[in-house]
C-alpha cells in the first residue's frame, strides 16, 4: 500500500510511497482509508516542531473509511461497515485531565494518510450517518478539542454569548458550529473578511478584525462583554480576550500558535472573577458524547478542498500559508 510519510530529508520533508502492510491483531481492525484531514499537527511535525519524531512514521490523526478485516477478539463490527476513527489514544481513567501516555495518531505511531490503517477496536466508531468520508474525515481532532472546549470545559450555554478567536481554523470553525447548534450568540475574530463573511453566513452575529487596534473597544460597545472565549492563538492577544470577557467570564486555551504572552493582565482576571482553564483534544467520553452531538444537531463540518494523497505536498503548503477555509480533506 501507499502511504504518506515524514522525510525530514527530503526537500520536502514528507514522502508519497510504497509502505508496508502490517499483520492483524485479535484486538484490532483493519480500515480501507476513504478520506483522511490534515491538522496543523501534520505540518509542525513536517517542520520538524513535533517532540518524538522519527523518520518514515506515516503522518496523519484524522480518517473514515471501511471496515475490510476485524481481528478474533473484536465484537460488534461488520466487514464494510463506514467508520470513523478517534485518533486520541491512552486518555486514561481521569475524565480531568489526560495520561502521561496519552498520544495521537499520526506520530509517534503510524497515521491515517495511508491506504489502509489498523487500530484498536476501542479507537473505531461509527460514522455519522449524514456526513459523507470526506466530512467525517475531517471531524475527529479539531471536533473533539472544539466540543471539549466548549461543553466539558467552559460549560456553555444556549443563554451565552461566545467568542471564537482565529475563526479559519479548524477548532475554531467547529467551535462557532458547535456553539451555534447549541443556541448561543456567537461572535468571531479573524484577519480575513472572507472568513468573516463565512461565519456570518453561519450564523454568527458578527466579528472584529484583531488586527485593528480599536476591535476591544468596539467589541465592548457593541456586545457589552463575552461570557465564553474559546481561543487557539494565546501570545499578547490574550490580554485582549481578558479585556472583553464579561466579570465571571470563562477563557478556554487550547493553543498557544502566538507563543506565550509577555505580561498578563493579573489584576483584571482577579477583579473580574475571570475563569481562565486549558484543555487538549479530549477523553474517550468526549469523543463519544462530541459524536453524539454532531449527529443531533446535523452539524456538518467545512470542508476546504479535496485532493489525492499524490498532491499531498501542496495541500501541506496550503495549509503553512493559511489560504484554506475549512479542513484540506486527502484522499488516497
Amino acid at each position: 500500500m501507499k502511504g504518506i510519510v515524514l522525510d525530514l530529508d527530503s526537500k520536502n520533508k514528507i514522502s508519497y510511497q510504497e509502505v508496508p502492510s502490517k499483520s492483524l491483531e485479535g484486538d484490532q481492525i483493519r480500515i480501507q482509508i476513504k478520506a483522511a484531514a490534515l491538522n496543523h499537527r501534520d505540518e509542525w511535525c513536517r517542520q520538524g516542531k513535533y517532540p518524538n519524531l522519527t523518520n518514515g512514521v506515516i503522518l496523519g490523526s484524522d480518517g473514515a473509511g471501511a471496515i475490510t478485516e476485524v481481528g478474533a477478539d473484536v465484537k460488534g463490527f461488520q466487514i464494510g461497515q463506514e467508520v470513523i476513527i478517534n485518533p486520541a489514544m491512552n486518555w486514561g481513567d481521569n475524565q480531568e485531565a489526560q495520561s502521561k501516555d496519552f498520544l495521537i495518531m499520526g506520530t509517534p505511531h503510524d497515521g491515517t494518510l495511508c491506504e489502509e490503517v489498523l487500530v484498536s477496536a476501542d479507537r473505531v466508531h461509527a460514522k455519522p450517518n449524514h456526513l459523507n468520508f470526506e466530512e467525517a474525515a475531517a471531524l475527529p481532532l479539531a471536533g473533539l478539542t472544539a466540543y471539549r472546549a466548549l461543553i466539558y470545559q467552559a460549560k456553555t450555554k444556549p443563554s451565552d454569548k461566545v467568542l471564537i478567536s482565529g475563526f479559519g481554523g479548524g477548532v475554531a470553525q467547529f467551535a462557532a458550529q458547535f456553539a451555534l447548534g447549541l443556541g448561543a450568540e456567537v461572535y468571531v475574530t479573524t484577519s480575513s473578511p472572507a472568513k468573516l463573511e463565512k461565519a456570518v453566513s453561519m450564523g454568527a452575529k458578527g466579528g472584529f478584525d484583531y488586527r485593528d487596534s480599536q476591535w476591544v473597544d468596539k467589541s465592548n460597545a457593541e456586545v457589552g462583554g463575552f461570557d465564553v472565549i474559546i481561543d487557539g492563538a494565546s501570545g499578547d492577544g490574550l490580554n485582549d480576550l481578558i479585556k472583553v470577557t464579561k466579570p465571571g467570564g470563562r477563557i478556554v486555551i487550547y493553543g498557544a500558535t502566538q507563543g506565550n504572552p509577555a505580561t498578563l493582565e493579573a489584576r483584571r482576571i482577579f477583579w473580574n472573577q475571570i475563569k481562565i482553564m486549558g484543555s487538549t483534544m479530549g477523553s474517550d467520553q468526549d469523543f463519544e458524547e462530541m459524536l453524539t452531538f454532531v449527529q443531533k444537531y446535523q452539524i456538518k463540518p467545512i470542508v476546504d478542498s479535496v485532493s489525492p494523497f499524490s498532491e499531498a505536498v501542496e495541500a501541506f503548503d496550503k495549509m503553512r500559508d493559511g489560504k484554506q477555509m475549512g479542513k484540506i480533506v486527502l484522499v488516497p
